[in-house]
Order: C-alpha cells, then sequence, then structure tokens
C-alpha cells in the first residue's frame, strides 16, 4: 500500500509485497516447516514413527525450549480452514507419500499436546503445516520459490486494494517516524 499511494508503477508494489513476505514470520514459514519435517523424518530414520514415538518427540521439542512449526495463528483460534481444504487434498491424492504421513501423524498428536502444554493459544495447525508438504510433493524442490507461489494468491488483493485507492483518489501515504531522541524519551519515561 505504501509504494502504491506514491503511484510507483504496480509492478514495484507488488514486488514490496513478495519482499515483506519472505521474513521467517510470515513467507517463509511453509518452507521453514517442510525443513523441520525433513529433520524429524531424518532423526527418525526415516521410518513412519508411531503415535507413541512421535508423541515423545514433540514433547522433548516442547521441553527442550522449541516450538511446533506450522502450529497456532496471529489471529485464528481453531484449525486454519486453508489448513484443512489442504489436508483433505492430501488425503485424497498423497496419502502414501512419506512426508505427509508425518504431517498427518503430527496433526493426530500435536494439539492434544499443545493444550497439556499450556503454553500456545492456538494449539491448533495453520496453512504453513502442510502447503510446503504438498509443493515438495508436485517437484519444487526450490525453497525459494516457495514464497512467490504464496505470494501470488496476495497480488490480487494487492492490486484490488490499488484500484480502490486511486479510483477514490486517496493521498500518498507518510508513516510517522520517530527520532532516536523521541524513542529514548519514551523509554525513559517507563
Amino acid at each position: 500500500h505504501l509504494v502504491s499511494s506514491a503511484l510507483s508503477d504496480v509492478y514495484y508494489a507488488i514486488s514490496a509485497m513478495v519482499d515483506g513476505l519472505a521474513g521467517p514470520l510470515h513467507g517463509l514459514a511453509n518452507q521453514e516447516v517442510l525443513r523441520w519435517i525433513q529433520g524429524v523424518m531424518e532423526k527418525m530414520g526415516g521410518k513412519t514413527p508411531s503415535e507413541e514415538e512421535m508423541k515423545k518427540f514433540v514433547w522433548d521439542t516442547l521441553n527442550s525450549g522449541q516450538v511446533i512449526p506450522g502450529y497456532g495463528h496471529a489471529v485464528l483460534r481453531k484449525t486454519d480452514p486453508r489448513y484443512k481444504a489442504q489436508r483433505d487434498f492430501c488425503l485424497k491424492h498423497l496419502p502414501d507419500d512419506p512426508i505427509f504421513k508425518y504431517v498427518d501423524s503430527l496433526y493426530r498428536v500435536v494439539p492434544d499436546i499443545l493444550r497439556e502444554h499450556g503454553k500456545a493459544k492456538n494449539p491448533w495447525p495453520n496453512v504453513d503445516a502442510q502447503s510446503g508438504v504438498i509443493q515438495w510433493y508436485y517437484g519444487i524442490r526450490e525453497y525459494d520459490f516457495y514464497t512467490v507461489l504464496f505470494s501470488i494468491g496476495r497480488a490480487i488483493g494487492v492490486l484490488s486494494n490499488i484500484i480502490w485507492d486511486r479510483a477514490l483518489g486517496y493521498p500518498i501515504e507518510r508513516p510517522k517516524s520517530l527520532s532516536t531522541k523521541m524513542i529514548e524519551d519514551i523509554a525513559f519515561k517507563k
């Protein structure tokens, strides 16, 4: 929105949107989950773990101070509906895929463990818990492409906002900024 408000080319605005998604807290999440699951598979020797083995692994992970990537969401307090749609797709089209078997095993044990653990506000999986697995299954092995593919769906929304902003004649957006002195004053008041 900020880039577009300067009446920059639409491609620049969409490029800025993709850049904004490239951090590990957003667009990189699905590839981080996939890498984590591949690491879990390696630790377990590539075999499909029993439910008890997966529970132990999840508890060990949490007790070591780590999180289970792909679980929880900043806004949602239930299973991400995008996850449900992807899960149904995976159950139908790739039920025997070794990586999906790990995703399925995690889905069966993680929510209950996170509730028992008590630190997660939302113990349910989000879309990142398996979207990277689907991309991997279909041959997209370049992790760096995952954010780009994720952003394609967002690009339509960005373009719609740009059209509305320009149709309504919105002015340039000028974010307020603070000087270092102002930040220090705020920090030392507390």
